[in-house]
């Protein structure tokens, strides 16, 4: 079972208020970590349960977070009723832009977190302290979408060693929406997963260049068919 494992993670979750983005960015040793580590939901907040994960602080957080409550707020009560909290690692960013985190006194070195303006950095069994540091500089002066940035901080924390078996997984989930939005479509705007790659940090940012290419042509695309609808209305 994935949450039996102790493995490494590094992951960064964060907010982009103004646009109104939420995402989650996560690389590790074993497989399938874009299935267990992050959560995120639009206008709601994002989380990264990891080190021994409790699965479950994720659905149960976004829950909570849907409720109205405070990233801080979430964090006390998902931790607290779990006996085994001091083996998780768990970064809450809540729809305000609030963050929380907590690093149990039982994960394995290196193990810690920051947490800043709209983001918690966060990572365990790393090869030395300067993982999570790193991540932070990189996401705090990154440019771009929301994505990029998340990107950029994964890329730094890799190269300042990440997690110290290696890494084989890696995954990358932002959400939102736009007014145009049909209700019944998923607000996962970008949703990338790679596992039991050699370089997955590397084959991720390939991933994710290529669907902001696809992004942008989509939205070029129907910013030019709405301009056209305008100009056939006034001709009418």
């Amino acid at each position: 079972m994935y949450g039996r494992r102790r493995e490494g993670t590094f992951s960064l979750v964060a907010c982009d208020q103004e646009r109104r983005y939420w995402g989650v960015v996560v690389a590790t040793k074993p497989t399938s970590v874009g299935a267990v580590v992050p959560w995120a939901e639009w206008r709601t907040g994002a989380l990264a349960t990891q080190a021994q994960s409790n699965y479950f602080y994720g659905p149960d957080g976004l829950a909570a977070l849907r409720r109205g409550l405070s990233a801080s707020e979430v964090l006390r009560r998902l931790t607290r009723a779990d006996p085994q909290r001091e083996s998780r690692q768990l970064g809450v960013v809540d729809g305000r832009g609030n963050a929380a985190a907590w690093t149990g006194k039982k994960c394995r070195d290196w193990a810690g977190h920051e947490t800043g303006d709209g983001f918690s950095c966060q990572g365990n069994i790393l090869a030395n302290g300067s993982v999570v540091p790193a991540m932070v500089r990189a996401f705090e002066r990154g440019r771009g979408s929301l994505s990029a940035r998340l990107y950029a901080a994964l890329v730094a924390g890799e190269k300042a060693g990440g997690d110290r078996r290696g890494m084989e997984s890696a995954a990358l989930l932002v959400v939102h929406r736009e007014r145009w939005f049909d209700r019944a479509w998923s607000d996962h705007w970008v949703d990338l997963r790679v596992d039991q790659h050699p370089r997955p940090v590397a084959e991720l940012g390939r991933l994710l260049r290529s669907q902001e290419g696809e992004i942008r042509r989509y939205l070029a695309a129907r910013r030019a068919r709405l301009r056209r609808g305008r100009r056939s209305t006034v001709g009418a």
